[in-house]
């Protein structure tokens, strides 16, 4: 793992505000575990980040979210305030930027991506799931910016 990644994940962990008043009461040792913890789970979703096919970062008006299959890692911040998904698009996982999507409705009509890779033969009503190469040909057609695209190129 890089110097850097490590650097910025220790850094996010001892700015939480938890870690922070465990200091500020004397309670170092403490903070400095809880703090080890959290760089490790961080360390984890990053690893998952990677190696998971359909893993994504999706940002919207109502925060930003690291989608990993059956987990989900998430803030009402943007990605500029979210590390850890900074971090995950900085090292190749795909960023799907729905800020400019104007459309809410069809937006929220859209099927969900597959988490296990399986993908439903008809992918459209209630729990139904596709690609994530799919969903991103969906969410572009609304206005989404897309950032490190797993999709083949096409040549013209």
């Amino acid at each position: 793992m890089q110097t850097g990644v490590l650097r910025v994940l220790r850094a996010t962990a001892a700015s939480w505000w938890r870690h922070r008043d465990l200091r500020l009461t004397g309670q170092t040792a403490l903070a400095q575990r809880l703090e080890r913890q959290t760089v490790l789970r961080d360390l984890g979703y990053l690893r998952q980040a990677a190696t998971l096919p359909n893993a994504h970062v999706i940002c919207g008006e109502g925060g930003t979210f690291i989608h990993l299959g059956w987990t989900t890692v998430s803030t009402f911040a943007p990605i500029e305030r979210f590390p850890l998904a900074t971090l995950a698009v900085a090292r190749g996982t795909p960023f799907i930027d729905i800020r400019p999507v104007t459309d809410v409705i069809a937006f929220a009509n859209l099927p969900r991506v597959a988490r296990d890779g399986s993908v439903d033969p008809e992918p459209w009503g209630p729990g139904k799931s596709v690609s994530l190469t799919t969903y991103i040909d969906m969410v572009e057609a609304l206005g989404a910016r897309i950032i490190n695209d797993p999709r083949p190129r096409q040549s013209i």
